[in-house]
């Protein structure tokens, strides 16, 4: 096999276990809850601890690369990795477990800085956008299977009789990245210059983007999304066992690795529909749509609601991507310091699920995650307030551009 088939393979193999570690969160809030007896706003903090971190390193992960190179990066973030998964595997109490969650998320927001320019330096110009789906696509899968794994090993005969019996992923997990160190430190991986659109940048060219409006905003509506996103994924299960009684290790799990399932199949049909429409129609079309599963599943009757939640996912799958293209489109230069700050916008996925929590002690959980409502009507804004220099082309457009 040649030198560059093996570092593709490897470039999927890193999607698909940051995917699985992130999305195990999800299904595991309940099981945390009711280990250490938390509070719905203490519980907000697993998933804050973790993305609170993609926000404070993904500028200064961009600079690392620029400084140090790719596999020094690599190596550091598995180190990271390693250290939260041995610190939760050996002292699982709850405030270990946010640290441990915090230096996770550190490694996973380091590695998804570099994985995209390795992915074409080493796949090549051409073949960019081809391997970049198919690392989503591994992702989407991962997230799919990550809570299906963790359910089957749920149901372990002896688990009922084990506490912490979760702590085993984590033990699994140190394997996995010791692992994967040791294939980074003897991997044949060529040099990665960075494009002008991959480039930290200067501080003063943050601080010159961060002062305008649309980058602002833009930056909110990356927040609202994640926001969204994480929200559902880690609290649908709590829901439906709160309200409706199914277990979080049956039906819960499964309705969680739906979520993701179906987003993955939206993303699919995205794509389609972005030939055919301008992007905001799908962003409107998609978020209004979005809005009608949640307000059924936070609303609807037990299997309605089972339902809902991953479907909720389908719509969301666009969303991200749209938000963040249109924000890039907005503005006519500084790309890579763009980028940068949007993707700090990840932290959207810490501050939401906890304001969730912390609401859902006072209010409950079902009027807590109406918060959703505004975060997708923030969304819904988008569409129209844009003004994005470039639009995406259409086969109507092209076909037009021709007559």
């Amino acid at each position: 096999m040649s030198s560059r088939a093996l570092v593709i393979g490897y470039i999927m193999v890193v999607w698909f276990v940051i995917s699985f570690v992130t999305n195990l969160i999800g299904p595991l809030m309940p099981i945390i809850i009711s280990d250490f007896h938390l509070s719905l706003g203490l519980a907000g903090f697993l998933p804050f601890s973790f993305f609170l971190a993609y926000g404070l390193i993904s500028i200064p992960a961009g600079a690392l690369v620029e400084a140090r190179g790719t596999r020094f990066t690599l190596l550091a973030a598995f180190a990271l990795n390693l250290i939260g998964c041995l610190a939760i595997a050996t002292e699982p109490v709850f405030l270990i477990v946010i640290a441990g969650l915090f230096v996770i998320g550190l490694g996973m927001a380091m590695l998804q800085v570099v994985i995209n320019p390795l992915t074409r330096a080493t796949g090549g110009e051409g073949h960019f956008a081809f391997f970049s789906v198919m690392g989503q696509l591994v992702f989407g899968l991962a997230s799919f299977v990550s809570p299906l794994i963790f359910a089957a090993m749920m149901r372990h005969p002896r688990a009922d009789d084990q506490p912490l019996v979760w702590v085993k992923f984590y033990w699994a997990f140190l394997l996995v990245f010791a692992l994967l160190i040791a294939i980074t430190a003897r991997l044949r991986i060529g040099r990665v210059e960075l494009s002008e659109s991959e480039r930290a940048g200067t501080w003063r060219t943050y601080r010159e983007l961060i002062r305008e409006r649309p980058v602002q905003l833009f930056f909110l509506g990356i927040i609202a999304y994640v926001g969204t996103e994480q929200s559902l994924a880690n609290w649908m299960s709590q829901f439906l066992a709160t309200y409706h009684g199914f277990s979080p290790t049956e039906q819960g799990a499964h309705a969680v690795a739906s979520f993701w399932g179906l987003m993955s199949v939206g993303c699919l049909l995205g794509l389609l529909l972005l030939k055919l429409f301008d992007s905001k129609v799908v962003l409107a079309a998609f978020t209004l749509l979005a809005l009608v599963c949640v307000g059924l599943a936070l609303f609807g009757p037990a299997n309605v609601s089972l339902r809902a939640f991953p479907t909720a996912g389908f719509f969301l799958s666009v969303m991200y991507s749209i938000v963040f293209s249109l924000g890039l489109n907005s503005v006519s230069r500084h790309h890579g310091a763009l980028s940068g700050i949007l993707c700090s916008g990840i932290l959207g996925g810490a501050v939401v699920p906890l304001v969730v929590g912390a609401l859902g002690d006072r209010v409950g959980l079902r009027a807590a995650l109406l918060t959703v409502f505004v975060t997708l009507g923030f969304i819904l804004s988008v569409c129209f307030w844009a003004r994005p220099l470039v639009r995406n082309e259409t086969m109507r457009f092209m076909r037009s551009e021709s007559a």
